[in-house]
């Protein structure tokens, strides 16, 4: 199992994916770009029978290069590390630190595969996903990416908590490009993890990691600001970024869970309103009927 926590929307704790799936998926993107880039061959061939053999031979190289290395890499980054091959197999290319790849990493992972996938017939990506702990190829590992399973049954999403609302958005102008992604995935890891660390390991590791991203940053670390608060802040001033660059000014970064920093307050009890009872209507009586005076005789009655 990964160590992977999400950058935005990756599920946490999924699996590195292995050399057969791998070598299905890619199978699958060779299939359809080898078709694609057959058809286009068939109709370039047709259009330039006229020109000389030089001018054939470049527009050949031109359309091998478009559609074997330029497609891909278009298609990586605009799919944010999801082929039609990944798609189908469940997989996808994500950062070292589990957030999602750019075009660098789509492009250092396309120009290694015209050498170990179509110069050597994916013997060389074979050999290294077999020795790599993560099944990573070359162009995985000069890119910082990996690639991983995304439908993972059980899976359990671990969100980074949420900043406290008084630091939302004081950290935008904060420069993070120096920051590694090793130093990232550590963060996420702790704050991830925090709650299930002894309290004093837990303040001694958050201090250590807050002060690494200050000296990554050059900003001075801000006053009275507790070490996992700040590290929540700059954390999501991180999400929010990627979530523009990749989805547009004004997406969500995130849903803020409950947590420690914003309490909520108790409910009261609501207690049930009974309604008042009717005055009680007393039915008038009839009146009471004479009484006839008991007339008295002589007689006697019998003992």
């Amino acid at each position: 199992m990964s160590d992977l926590v999400t950058g935005d929307a990756v599920v946490l704790g999924l699996r590195p994916a292995r050399l057969p799936s791998r070598a299905l998926a890619i199978f699958l993107d060779l299939l359809v770009y080898l078709t694609g880039y057959l058809l286009i061959s068939i109709g370039l061939t047709l259009a330039t029978a006229s020109l000389d053999p030089a001018a054939q031979a470049a527009v050949a190289v031109a359309s091998f290069v478009l559609v074997l290395v330029g497609v891909p890499i278009a298609v990586e980054t605009l799919s944010h590390g999801r082929s039609l091959g990944k798609l189908a197999c469940g997989l996808r290319v994500v950062r070292d630190d589990g957030g999602p790849i750019r075009f660098r990493h789509a492009l250092v992972r396309g120009a290694m595969g015209v050498v170990e996938l179509l110069g050597t017939f994916g013997a060389i990506a074979c050999i290294a996903s077999l020795v790599s702990a993560r099944g990573r190829r070359l162009g995985d590992v000069f890119a910082g990416a990996l690639v991983v399973r995304e439908r993972v049954p059980g899976a359990r999403v671990m969100p980074v908590p949420a900043p406290p609302p008084w630091l939302a958005g004081r950290f935008s102008g904060l420069d993070l490009s120096a920051v590694p992604d090793g130093l990232w995935l550590a963060i996420r890891q702790y704050l991830t993890r925090m709650n299930q660390l002894d309290p004093q390991v837990g303040a001694a590791m958050a201090v250590r990691l807050a002060d690494d991203l200050v000296a990554r940053t050059g900003a001075p670390a801000p006053v009275g600001v507790p070490a996992a608060a700040f590290l929540m802040a700059v954390v999501h001033e991180r999400q929010a970024r990627d979530a523009a660059r990749a989805f547009g000014p004004g997406a969500p970064s995130y849903v803020p869970p409950i947590t420690p920093f914003a309490p909520v307050p108790p409910v009261m009890p609501v207690m049930p309103v009974v309604p008042a009872a009717a005055p009680a209507v007393v039915p008038p009586t009839a009146p009471a009927a004479p009484v006839e005076p008991v007339r008295r005789t002589g007689f006697v009655p019998p003992a």
